[in-house]
């Protein structure tokens, strides 16, 4: 006798009817029916962690506060208890045993088997391409909706989808396709995605059908086995490889992780390429300055290895300590707010640029001070003999600039600058090197470069030493002008972007892709806050043209509480993003102090302010922003007060951005978001190469002359003159010019 079901869909609605009046409305009374009828159909368990329901699964799918139905699980349990028992006997069912088979002689002395016969009806048959009951449908937004919508159209249940597959060699596992059913997992691997093209391919539906309902499209596709590669270069591949990697030929896998690697991963500018060879050749000093750590003890002799890799002796080394100690001595001159006594200066440095200048000087101590026999082919000067005295000396700057050269292949601008620098510290009255003959003291022979008799005729007469070098360096730098070449063209990785006749409408693409790819916040949560994170970031840079520094030390004021005065922002040199009462807007206001050029006539000691328009569903991002998604970012790490915050995890507990992590931040938007990828589709813009967000200054500049042909006007929307725009930003080209010329002529013409 058949054994008959001991729950059914009845009993489950009058159960949530009677028990859960009071505790839950009507509307999540009837979705938790519909939720425990669909498991009942399904014969799938439901989502257990423990002895208790996993609440937060099951207010996912079924589209009810986690917070109601925990406040409700007693009354629910009892329900979902008899549930999980009810699958179980299910399968724990005792299977139909055949009759007992009988015997029977033949003439012959074998024995033959009767053919056994199974009760029941007749299997369905297995088609490939069943015929819907009907061709009208409603399409229906969420994953496991639709598939269970289809799959009843089609008259297939889980166990008949399974056997279907299963027949052409493309089966998922059974329990797989009923969690899939009931929402309680989702594809996430290749193999997935190829059963999800099988199920459209039997239903008759476009290829992706399925895939562009999950809540998160964009994520990295798991299951691609790439041996050999290190786990996180494997992981930053995985999230630009088609779903169906594993099932093209092995000549077309090995295309497109070429042209991923090429052009999204590393971007394929000759520069990049340049610089990706020279960031694996270490060669730097480094100082204590901008460090915010103290100096490792001097290794002791006995400690030191002498069969050292030479390899390994061009590495990053820390500045020996009379070293630092005049390096120290050029910050505090170069930065404090009066002079020393007995000092002059012209001008003065920030925060940017000395930390910046600190950077190129260890870079040329490094060179110095590295092996000859390394990669990187340094002067072999020893470490202890290295000191600023050294560079009045003409033949150490002819070193280091044919060093340059040979390694680059061709002078950039970089090699004036540098000799601008010292050029500037040697200027009579005014220089710091100049100014302080002590540095005399620490000089010592080099082989090749300095010799003994040349350090004492500088130590006699330092004066004459600076002349001699401050001539020989202002030569070089017209020289060098002559024939520099430009190797990083900024313009190269947004040029798909400035060539198009609305620069920041094109670059807008990136924004709306984002939001197109935008993960399900119920059940992606971080995800989703990031991927909001990355809308700001771009809608901000396109709206205020700011540099990276002012972006990312950016504080926020939430709505309702008080602003930071302008003195105290003045102080910190940050501005804030803070709501305004009399405007009705989240307005950005940044004292001009903390700007690199805060002497610009653009500011004229004035503060920069911008209320942002509430266009695009800007103000519903930055609400929902400062509401809940910055706190899943910081999670338990202490809050830096900034709006832009970094994902905190395991490795990382500072909250806060820095220089090259906001960087890093915003080329990862531009390579999943930015870059049009040929083998999944997604991405903005074809062509578009990586980049950081400076160039977000050089899409507004170039966006307004095209639109009005006037540089002062570009230079509004960068917070900058004119002649900077038309120096650096504005790719300005004649064409561009005698267009907006011809409209305005065209006009005639038009007008008869």
């Amino acid at each position: 006798m058949p054994r008959t079901r001991s729950l059914t869909p009845k009993m489950i609605t009058d159960f949530c009817r009677l028990r859960l009046k009071g505790v839950l409305d009507e509307q999540e009374v009837a979705a938790v029916s519909t939720y425990l009828n669909g498991l009942l159909e399904l014969m799938a368990f439901p989502p257990y962690r423990g002895k208790w329901i996993d609440w937060a699964e099951v207010s996912g799918t079924a589209g009810v506060d986690e917070t109601r139905l925990r406040a409700a699980r007693y009354q629910l349990q009892p329900i979902f208890d008899a549930l999980s028992r009810n699958v179980a006997l299910e399968d724990a069912s005792e299977p139909v045993r055949p009759p007992k088979t009988r015997l029977e002689p033949r003439t012959s002395n074998t024995l033959v088997e009767p053919k056994r016969s199974r009760r029941g009806p007749a299997p369905k048959p297995i088609v490939e391409h069943p015929e819907p009951f009907t061709t009208e449908f409603d399409d229906l937004p969420g994953f496991g909706e639709a598939l269970n919508m289809h799959m009843r159209r089609h008259g297939d249940t889980v166990r008949h989808l399974y056997l279907a597959l299963a027949s052409r060699g493309e089966a998922q596992d059974q329990r797989t396709l009923m969690k899939w059913c009931t929402g309680q997992l989702l594809p996430m691997t290749a193999r997935s995605f190829v059963v999800l093209n099988n199920i459209e391919r039997r239903y008759r539906l476009p290829l992706g059908y399925f895939k562009a309902k999950l809540p998160h499209q964009a994520r990295a596709i798991r299951g691609v086995t790439l041996s050999g590669l290190p786990a996180a270069e494997r992981r930053r591949l995985a999230w630009h490889l088609p779903d169906d990697f594993l099932t093209r030929p092995k000549a077309e896998q090995e295309e497109i992780l070429e042209w991923v690697r090429r052009v999204i991963i590393s971007g394929s500018t000759d520069y990049r390429v340049f610089q990706a060879a020279a960031m694996r050749q270490r060669y730097a000093v480094r100082f204590t300055a901008f460090q915010n750590a103290p100096r490792p003890p001097a290794p002791k002799p006995e400690d030191e290895v002498s069969d050292l890799d030479a390899e390994l002796e061009s590495a990053v080394v820390d500045a020996p300590a009379a070293l630092d100690a005049e390096m120290n001595a050029l910050l505090r001159f170069k930065t404090a707010t009066l002079t020393a006594f007995g000092f002059q200066r012209n001008g003065v440095w920030n925060e940017e640029t000395a930390s910046q200048k600190v950077e190129h000087l260890g870079l040329m101590f490094g060179a110095l001070a590295s092996d000859p026999r390394s990669t990187v082919k340094g002067a072999g000067v020893p470490l202890d003999s290295v000191c600023f005295a050294m560079l009045i000396f003409p033949a150490v700057w002819d070193w280091y600039l044919q060093w340059r050269e040979r390694r680059r292949g061709f002078y950039t601008k970089w090699e004036v600058d540098m000799l601008s620098v010292v050029l500037s510290m040697t200027r009579a009255e005014t220089g710091w090197m100049r100014q302080t003959p002590a540095l005399a003291d620490r000089l010592k022979p080099v082989a090749n470069m300095i010799e003994q008799d040349e350090i004492d005729r500088v130590r006699a007469d330092w004066d004459a030493a600076c002349d001699a070098f401050y001539k020989h360096a202002r030569h070089r730098i017209r020289e060098i002008e002559r024939v520099a070449r430009i190797h990083r063209d900024p313009f190269e990785p947004i040029m798909p972007v400035l060539e198009a006749a609305s620069p920041v409408g094109e670059y807008r693409k990136i924004t709306e892709e984002i939001m197109r790819l935008m993960p399900d916040e119920r059940r992606y949560p971080k995800p989703a806050a990031e991927a909001v994170r990355s809308f700001l970031m771009l809608r901000f840079g396109m709206h205020t043209g700011l540099r990276q520094r002012n972006l990312r030390e950016l504080l926020v004021c939430p709505r309702g509480r008080t602003p930071t005065s302008e003195r105290h922002l003045e102080d910190k040199k940050r501005g804030e993003l803070r709501w305004s009462e009399r405007d009705q807007g989240w307005e950005v206001l940044i004292p001009s102090v903390a700007f690199k050029n805060s002497t610009s006539s653009f500011f004229g000691s004035k503060p920069f302010r911008l209320v942002l328009p509430d266009l695009a569903g800007l103000y519903d991002a930055i609400e929902a922003y400062i509401d809940r998604h910055r706190a899943r970012l910081i999670d338990n790490a202490a809050d830096p007060g900034t709006f832009f915050v970094k994902s905190v995890k395991r490795t990382s507990a500072d909250a806060s951005y820095n220089q090259n992590t906001f960087y890093e931040a915003w080329r990862l938007t531009i390579q999943r978001y930015g870059i049009y990828n040929p083998w999944t589709g997604r991405g903005a813009i074809k062509g578009l190469l990586p980049h950081g967000p400076h160039n977000v200054r050089d899409v507004l500049a170039t966006h307004i002359l095209k639109q009005t042909g006037s540089y002062e006007q570009a230079s509004y929307a960068i917070q900058d003159t004119p002649a900077m725009v038309q120096q650096h930003y504005g790719r300005f080209l004649p064409q561009d010019k005698a267009a907006i010329a011809a409209k305005i002529l065209n006009r005639v013409w038009e007008a008869a």
